[in-house]
């Protein structure tokens, strides 16, 4: 089976979109859309803007959403998945690509939900460290240890695991992480402690949009982040969308899951090659490609 997979924040870079723009007068239509509905030119920021401008939230989570749900929509009659996935802000490339949101809808929350989690980090200062080498239940039992708000954020691939918190509980996780074996344990220069509860006011703000957006059948099933499974019902995909701020992103077990229920070819649809480059880490067998067109 053909699963489509979907970055989230990180997977920017200068330049980002513009072949897409040259080459497609349907990108170019979309790309003209999302510059009316975000009120700025977003273009202007991805096709010609510095790496610090693309780093902002507040444009890093649209212009990638844009990438990737503009290059599925480029593709055409090729694109035909039995299966999506989006890694945090990707599971919303993910639900317009297979039809449960439409584009308008999609970017307003991705918007939306970059405004907030910008908000929310403002609040209080918090961060994010990658812990590489370590099993995962040694993670989670530091965490749990520790003095302070400190979670296991992002599950992305086995011995490699995010955590996210307040500053000081996030550096002492690190430094008894290291203790324990960790190969690394570095603070991520991130804004602010993303799938924490830390996120709850960004949590609450966008709770509100996403029950005040329809959101329709899919054309295929969509393994969420919270849960890590197929999901159909559009009720529930609000609820986990929802919950995805302040829970933790579980892409290893989104990847497995996908694999058990017969994925077999996985396609990363937007920028760069984070999602390939975690596929070879979960499992070898399986193929992982990025989606191209001429």
């Amino acid at each position: 089976m053909k699963a489509y997979i979907f970055p989230g924040q990180g997977a920017q870079f200068t330049g980002m979109g513009l072949d897409l723009y040259e080459k497609s007068p349907l990108a170019q239509e979309y790309f003209e859309k999302a510059n009316d509905i975000l009120g700025f030119s977003i273009t202007d920021i991805m096709f010609e803007g510095t790496a610090e401008q693309l780093k902002e939230t507040k444009v890093t989570q649209p212009a990638i959403f844009l990438h990737s749900v503009i290059l599925a929509k480029v593709l055409g009659d090729s694109f035909q998945p039995e299966m999506v996935a989006g890694h945090s802000l990707g599971e919303l490339s993910a639900l317009v690509a297979n039809g449960v949101l439409t584009f308008e809808d999609g970017l307003q929350l991705v918007s939306k939900r970059a405004l907030a989690m910008q908000k929310a980090c403002e609040m209080q200062e918090s961060t994010m460290a990658a812990v590489l080498g370590l099993g995962d239940h040694v993670v989670e039992e530091v965490c749990d240890a520790v003095d302070g708000v400190v979670v296991a954020a992002n599950y992305n691939c086995p011995g490699q695991l995010v955590i996210s918190g307040e500053i000081e509980a996030v550096k002492k996780a690190c430094e008894v992480l290291t203790e324990k074996g960790a190969r690394r344990a570095l603070l991520l220069p991130v804004g602010g402690a993303f799938h924490s509860p830390m996120m709850e006011p960004a949590r609450e703000e966008l709770a509100a949009a996403i029950e005040a957006t329809e959101f329709s059948e899919p054309t295929c099933a969509v393994y969420q982040n919270v849960v890590a499974k197929a999901v159909t019902n559009p009720n529930e995909i609000k609820e986990n969308l929802i919950a995805q701020l302040t829970a933790p992103v579980k892409w290893t077990q989104c990847v497995q899951a996908m694999i058990a229920d017969g994925g077999t070819e996985f396609i990363e649809v937007g920028p760069g090659k984070v999602l390939q480059g975690l596929m070879r880490k979960i499992d070898r067998n399986v193929s992982a490609s990025g989606a191209s067109f001429e």
